[in-house]
């Protein structure tokens, strides 16, 4: 391992270390929210463009080193921005925070797991080549697969970057917007477990099988030759 991979790993290591020994968790609660929404929003009608640029900064800090908290920090955009724009600092944020991700992960652990797990990921990077978009969006859309996880597991594959951003930003707008939605309406939430409803998980759920149409059918002429 170079010098830069120890280096890219200390500072990793360091800023979860300093995340979790100051407690920084504590205020990133749906009660801390509340208790604080009206500062920031004076905050943000004094200063919008720093408001919005320390907001998205913290989101991306927070989503790049897979921190605790993404649920609070989507429903705080909402309760700053609105549901609309909200939305798309959420999103642009989100996006970004898994990119670096993804990237971080590829560059200090893929090439051990590729010699380690090699011949095990073939089928799956070879699937991925030819249909990765499909199945990202498929997992962004369903939300039974853990965000965080989804970005490093994608890491270990030949998923070319583009395909990752791009499957990123559009997967997680239906989910990002029912969350930041909620944040809009802060005053009405009381458990973060109500936000997403059984109806409302089973649109994504479906949402998730149109992503694997192509797929299917794919496979299903395959199997016709």
């Amino acid at each position: 391992m170079n010098y830069k991979k120890i280096i890219l790993l200390i500072i990793t290591a360091v800023a979860i270390s300093l995340f979790f020994y100051f407690d920084l968790k504590s205020y990133l609660t749906l009660e801390s929210l509340k208790n604080n929404r009206q500062t920031l929003l004076d905050l943000y009608q004094t200063n919008k463009i720093a408001t919005v640029a320390g907001f998205m900064a913290i989101y991306i800090i927070q989503t790049a080193f897979s921190l605790p908290g993404a649920a609070i920090m989507s429903m705080a955009s909402g309760a700053i921005f609105g549901s609309i724009m909200g939305t798309v600092y959420a999103n642009i944020a989100a996006t970004i925070g898994a990119t670096l991700a993804f990237l971080v992960a590829r560059y200090l652990m893929r090439d051990f797991l590729q010699k380690r797990f090699g011949d095990r990921l073939e089928g799956v990077n070879r699937e991925l080549d030819e249909r990765g978009l499909s199945y990202l969006l498929f997992l962004r859309l369903v939300p039974l697969f853990p965000f965080f996880l989804t970005n490093l597991a994608a890491a270990m594959t030949r998923l070319p970057l583009r395909t990752f951003v791009l499957g990123t930003v559009i997967g997680i707008i239906p989910g990002g917007f029912v969350i930041v939605n909620a944040g809009a309406s802060l005053a009405t939430i009381t458990d973060l477990k109500g936000i997403v409803s059984p109806q409302v998980l089973g649109s994504f759920a479906l949402l998730g099988l149109f992503a694997l149409i192509p797929v299917l059918y794919s496979k299903y002429k395959g199997g016709k030759h």
